[in-house]
């Protein structure tokens, strides 16, 4: 049953390598990290049995290798493993085993070269370095793209590990500049992932604070629960030295522990000294020395294959359900999203597809103005609501924000009222220059008017936009979409016009007839009683008269030419003048008036009350046009824009869209959709494997 796990998890992972497509399930398997020269390779073959690895100098595994064990007993005879604690030792085995390169019993399989069996295991390693540089071509650049190998023995344990690239600091020769960076982050795509167990590989003659291999493990492990240390190299340390307070975990503990190793010599190597022989070295080594003695059987190479062959079986035991439950997930999902492509084949019937697309666009349309659509967001204002803003917020204020007063001036309200008086002074505060002023002001506001009709149509064709992209038929024909986009636009543009025209005559309205008897409007009466009450309010209190002195206005009952004479008053047009410019009085030749004739001088008692009342009376008048506009204005963009468009754009697609003749054209699948359903076939046939493998268990 154990066994039977650990190929369960093989298969699985052969399923998602076979279609070449990303695995979305996170497999339990084993990867082994560590810095260059720490021994990985020579650890990997120790539990192999075999030499299979390319070796050289600088970056040697530039892929990951994704090597499967598999425990297949001899023909002839059983072997055991290595690692099996029952019957003669695992090296003593592997010493009978005739380990020539043609033997019947052990080879290695590439899924990328299936049903071919390879016995020679140097041709393993040729294989492995010509796919290598097939991918990443014969420089030193990596490819996080795995090879998948298999190896059948009755000298090994089942197990999956994965070999990774080693880490290095400083590029070599025509390495990459950031070779650090690229192998740091292949390594920490594989070992982020929940269900990775790690194996650390650090050289013991080495500081273990120094080790790369459990510094990249701790950022992503950092309890130690899932990290189990090798320590490579314990024939190399110093003498008087050993690694018993690693093993203890006094020094940085590990929840899986260490396991000690004696690797092969670069002389060994070079000799071609088999791996069976260095096996017993080895273990004489571990029972011979005085700090491992006593627990010699926990160390070593066969130890080792066995302990990770019990980790991983627990390991994939625990997360077996997890991994039902994510198969089942990802095979919905990428069902619906095969569906929605149009099935395996991508077979529609086209008038069917576009009348429902029209209808289900013009519907998804209405429910995101009027709000009834079931995305709704809790982060942002989105469809009608956006609309709502426009009108309420900014159209409301700017239209508040205009002052009358801020382009006209008290001085120019004063030669308005001359102006408009004529040829005869006026008695009264004169109407006329009451109504040209507050035209004026009127007509300002057509400008934020039709800039609100601007809003409410870039609002529009956001939801257009949204409405675009949500839609999953869009995505799978493009021509669709950008017939869609260019119909509904020229829609909206063409009901653009006739807004834009009745805002605008709304505006033209206020200004040709000003209505003084509105409910809400001050009239002149109540404007004048409030201005002379504020002057009169100002006014210093008068003295009072003495009746001994004589009145120059009471004599001839005020019509006294020399008493009006000596007065010293200012003229109707003084404030046109200044003081030293005032015209002499009793000349009799007259002098022709200048060519501009422009007030200089400030406002006489009587200007400032007439320029008072007309600013209290454009003020009180033009108050009431915007209140109307602020509530018209929306009303009729509603009308005409907004409403105009609910009810009628499913009209406007069904005229120019749904049309026999155009209808094969708007259907062409884009080249990505195309390959998209390609990648959901593959996925789906590999999920309906994987979730038949797992229920086998």
């Amino acid at each position: 049953m154990d066994q039977q796990l650990i190929s369960l998890v093989n298969k699985l992972q052969d399923v998602f390598a076979s279609i070449g497509v990303s695995n979305n399930i996170d497999l339990p398997q084993i990867t082994v990290i560590g810095s260059q020269s720490s021994g990985k390779s020579s650890v990997l073959e120790n539990i192999v049995g075999r030499d299979f690895l390319p070796r050289g100098t600088g970056i040697v595994t530039r892929r990951p290798l994704v090597l499967q064990l598999i425990n297949r007993p001899a023909a002839n005879k059983p072997a055991q493993a290595n690692g099996n604690a029952d019957g003669e030792k695992a090296e003593d085995a592997m010493a009978k085993v005739q380990l020539n390169e043609n033997n019947p019993d052990e080879w290695g399989e590439f899924l990328h070269l299936p049903g071919q069996k390879f016995h020679d295991f140097h041709k393993i390693r040729d294989e492995i370095v010509k796919d290598t540089e097939k991918m990443t071509g014969k420089n030193a650049g990596i490819s996080p793209n795995p090879i998948n190998l298999r190896i059948f023995s009755p000298n090994v344990l089942t197990l999956t590990l994965v070999d990774l690239p080693g880490l290095t600091k400083v590029p070599v020769g025509d390495q990459p500049r950031d070779i650090e960076k690229q192998i740091r982050d292949m390594l920490m795509r594989f070992i982020s992932k929940p269900n990775a167990i790690i194996l650390a590989v650090t050289a013991a003659n080495t500081d273990l604070a120094n080790s790369d291999g459990l510094k990249l493990a701790r950022e992503v492990d950092p309890e130690g629960t899932r990290t189990i240390g090798v320590l490579t190299k314990v024939d190399l340390m110093d003498q008087g030295t050993d690694v018993v307070d690693i093993l203890a975990g006094r020094v940085i503990p590990l929840r899986l522990g260490y396991v000690p190793v004696v690797n092969r010599g670069q002389r060994d190597i070079d000799q071609s000294k088999s791996i069976a022989s260095a096996l017993e070295n080895e273990r004489k080594f571990f029972e011979s020395h005085p700090s491992y003695a006593g627990k010699a059987q926990y160390c070593g190479t066969p130890w080792l294959a066995r302990k990770l062959n019990i980790i991983l079986m627990h390991h994939i035991r625990n997360t077996l359900p997890d991994i039902k439950a994510r198969i089942s997930q990802q095979l919905n999902k990428y069902q619906t999203e095969l569906a929605s492509l149009g099935g395996a084949l991508g077979e529609t019937n086209p008038g069917s597809l576009v009348l429902s697309t029209i209808t289900e666009f013009c519907s998804e349309f209405r429910s995101a103005i009027d709000g009834n659509t079931n995305d709704l967001s809790l982060n942002e204002l989105s469809g009608g609501a956006r609309i709502s803003f426009v009108f309420h917020e900014l159209y409301n204020n700017g239209v508040k924000s205009i002052d009358p007063f801020d382009q006209v001036k008290d001085g120019d309200i004063r030669t308005i009222l001359y102006n408009s008086s004529g040829s005869t002074p006026s008695l009264f505060v004169g109407t006329t220059a009451f109504e040209v002023i507050v035209k004026q002001q009127i007509r300002r506001l057509e400008e934020p008017s039709l800039r609100c009709c601007a809003l409410v149509y870039d609002e529009l064709i956001r939801i257009l936009a949204h409405l675009l992209t949500k839609t999953q038929t869009f995505k799978r024909y493009p021509e669709l979409k950008e017939r869609f986009n260019l119909v509904v636009i020229s829609f909206f543009k063409n009901c653009m016009q006739p807004t834009n025209k009745l805002v605008s005559d709304m505006v033209a309205m206020q200004a040709c007839y000003v209505n003084t008897t509105h409910p809400d409007f001050i009239g002149g009466h109540k404007a004048m009683a409030l201005v002379t009450d504020r002057m009169n309010a100002n006014k210093p209190p008068e003295k009072p008269q003495d009746p001994k002195k004589i009145n120059p206005n009471a004599l001839n009952n005020g019509k006294d030419l020399d008493a009006d004479f000596k007065r010293d008053e200012q003229s109707f047009f003084g404030s046109f003048f200044s003081k030293d410019k005032q015209p002499k009085k009793r000349t009799a030749a007259m002098e022709a008036p200048p060519p501009v004739i422009k007030p200089v001088a400030s406002l006489s008692e009587r200007e400032a009350m007439e320029t008072d009342v007309i600013k209290l009376l454009i003020t009180s008048y033009f108050s009431v046009v915007k209140r109307e506009m602020i509530d018209m204005v929306p009303k009729a963009i509603t009308f005409n824009l907004v409403n105009f468009a609910k009810e009628n754009l499913q009209r406007e697609l069904l005229e120019h869209l749904y049309k026999p003749d155009v209808l094969e054209e708007l259907l062409k699948e884009s080249p990505d959709v195309v390959a998209r359903r390609r990648e959901c076939v593959k996925m789906v046939g590999a999920l309906n494997s994987a979730e038949a493998i797992v229920a086998a268990v």
